[in-house]
């Protein structure tokens, strides 16, 4: 057969196809997820009862599951259609903490790792940016060593979130997967004090820059330099460190995201009797999460919202109280932060100490001056695609690019940088095929079915409050197997593969028909038992919210290809077939027999008439 040309109607019908079946479109979780787990393929293995499955699906992308089942953000679920129709998301990353905490072994860790290459990375930090780069690094066959000033990994993940969130020997048991494919650690060692930053870059092929924001921000009102004034994240490291902190019984925080929040719960536990939580905004309008607030207020701290600070009073060059007063508004008509107050409404908390809460920056120092360009709040300039700076050989991940704020988004960062290490070293393009890096918008369209019905989102057990704040113990308790079962069992499975579900046909060619077509337009070839199989049913076209007419492509090809092979049908077993027609027609085949009467053609018109 000859080579199969196709009109041009024709491959603009299959184009057609190729860019809008939606197909291989992910689900609106999947998408969302910086490192794009695939959350329906885990979440339905535990409504059915397949845990184990469902931890190996996890791990296909993320290496800290039981970390990130507690504290991640989970921006998938902001996202997820129950969410969007019913205000009733999936508890994605509960049923992540539930799947890794019962069934993920470390015997089934994936230890492989490609042959070494003879070249070596430096990552600058421990923290969820740094670490993904390293174990994506070393998997490639690099030699990796990661600087760490702390004494333990994790970074702000380790010493930002407190421990009654983040049992810390989880991080560490998650950790342990780095030492066993040969990351090599160098912990308590100070970039700039105990190595210098150029020593590093000049020992290895290529550096990656992944500190955390470690320098807490105090607002120069009348008093921050009082005795008792604190930071958020010089209080909340030595917590992490310790367990403890020298604070008064009552305490005012500044501040209303999450951070605050921990700051605020950790006081109490640390001491703190009277906890006082100063936001600009009103309650619904806080950056923290709902939940966040709720447990805090459980827990016996004060929340001021709609409130700014005035001024810190002091004593004997003490803290000793903290005026306040009325936010009418926080952002200007033009959306810009430019908080507005009522004069006239103050208030006064009789406090020993204020933490500020508002806002974290990048202790930049341990790079000389002026050989990386840096932005506001220490971060260092890079490229938004590939992370690189100035210095070819130096990336940048995680807080120290300012363009992550959440563990899970850190770690999509540390895997761009790797990705772009990679690429630089092997002398690749670095800039090809990464539109689909990070979070992106997906171009699924779903509509519910009408039996589908608003179930409400299962929650999990916590502790008591008057418990919990004894201590740092973990104050959530997850979930058991049934309410795992009952909850994973509400996903919606998101997906377009209804022409899938109709016809057995495309199953056995393809995942969806995008991918069938796509192909043909590629290559310009397609196995002539395809177009053949297909029955011309229309199934797939009644139910296709675009209505594709994939009979009609079908027949287009099939056309295509009898011309090509000279008026025949290109499959062989159409050969008997053919063969069967011609001797059908043949006059062996064949018997004249006269008229029984001799009508000739005159007479049955003429007994027509008649």
């Amino acid at each position: 057969m000859d080579k199969v040309t196709y009109p041009k109607k024709a491959l603009d019908k299959m184009q057609e196809i190729v860019n809008d079946c939606m197909g291989d479109a992910p689900p609106y979780c999947e998408a969302t997820c910086p490192m794009h787990t695939d959350v329906k393929g885990y979440v339905n293995l535990i409504a059915d009862g397949k845990h184990k499955e469902a931890v190996n699906v996890i791990r296909e992308k993320l290496f800290i599951p039981r970390v990130l089942g507690r504290i991640c953000a989970h921006p998938c679920e902001e996202q997820c259609k129950r969410e969007k129709e019913f205000r009733q998301p999936m508890s994605i990353a509960a049923l992540k903490r539930f799947a890794a905490d019962h069934y993920d072994d470390e015997k089934d860790w994936d230890l492989k790792i490609e042959p070494e290459n003879g070249k070596t990375v430096a990552v600058i930090g421990a923290g969820p940016a740094g670490a993904q780069a390293a174990l994506d690094l070393r998997r490639k066959g690099y030699k990796v060593t990661i600087y760490e000033r702390l004494p333990v990994v994790g970074g702000m993940m380790r010493v930002g979130i407190p421990e009654y969130r983040l049992p810390r020997h989880i991080i560490d048991h998650e950790y342990s997967l780095l030492n066993k494919i040969g990351v090599e650690f160098k912990m308590g060692v100070e970039v700039g004090k105990d190595i210098s930053f150029d020593e590093i870059k000049d020992k290895h092929d290529a550096v990656v820059i992944a500190v955390g924001a470690h320098k807490g921000v105090v607002i120069p009102i009348p008093g921050h330099d009082l005795d008792g004034v604190l930071d958020a994240v010089n209080f909340l490291r030595e917590v992490s460190l310790t367990r403890k902190y020298d604070i008064g019984k009552k305490i005012a925080v500044i501040g209303g995201g999450n951070v605050a929040i921990d700051v605020a719960r950790s006081a109490r536990r640390v001491g703190a009797e009277e906890v006082h939580l100063v936001c600009l905004e009103s309650k619904p309008e806080m950056p923290a999460h709902d939940w966040e607030i709720e447990e805090a207020e459980e827990e016996g701290v004060i929340l001021h919202d709609g409130f700014g600070p005035e001024q810190i009073i002091g004593k004997d060059g003490k803290v000793a109280g903290f005026q306040i007063k009325k936010c009418t508004s926080v952002f200007d008509k033009d959306g810009k932060f430019n908080p507005q107050y009522d004069e006239n409404i103050k208030e006064t908390l009789e406090v020993d100490n204020v933490i500020f809460a508002v806002g974290q920056a990048v202790d930049n120092s341990f790079v000389p001056e002026g050989k990386l360009e840096t932005v506001r709040g220490g971060r260092f300039k890079a490229d938004p695609t590939t992370l690189q700076t100035k210095i070819e050989k130096v990336f940048i991940a995680g807080d120290a690019s300012g363009r992550s704020v959440i563990a899970i988004e850190a770690m999509a960062e540390g895997r761009k940088a790797a990705i772009s290490v990679d690429r630089y070293l092997k002398g690749q393009d670095m800039f090809a095929d990464r539109q689909y890096e990070g979070t992106y918008e997906t171009w699924l369209e779903t509509e519910l079915k009408e039996d589908v019905v608003d179930l409400p989102r299962i929650e999990t057990s916590k502790v008591k409050p008057e418990e919990r704040i004894k201590n740092f113990d973990e104050v959530d308790l997850g979930f058991t197997e049934e309410q795992a079962v009952k909850e994973a069992s509400r996903c919606l499975a998101c997906e377009c593969k209804l022409c899938m579900k109709e016809c057995e046909m495309l199953n056995d060619y393809c995942e969806c028909p995008k991918e069938l077509f796509e192909s043909i337009l590629k290559t310009g070839e397609i196995d002539p038992i395809i177009p053949y199989s297909c029955n011309m049913c229309s199934q797939c076209t009644l139910v296709c919210p675009k209505e594709f007419e994939m009979k009609d492509r079908f027949m287009d090809i099939r056309k295509q290809m009898i011309k090509a092979n000279g008026g025949k049908s290109p499959i062989k077993g159409h050969k008997a077939i053919e063969m069967h027609q011609a001797l059908g027609f043949s006059k062996l085949f064949n018997t004249a027999k006269p008229a029984k009467y001799g009508y000739n053609e005159a007479d049955v018109k003429e007994k027509g008439r008649s």
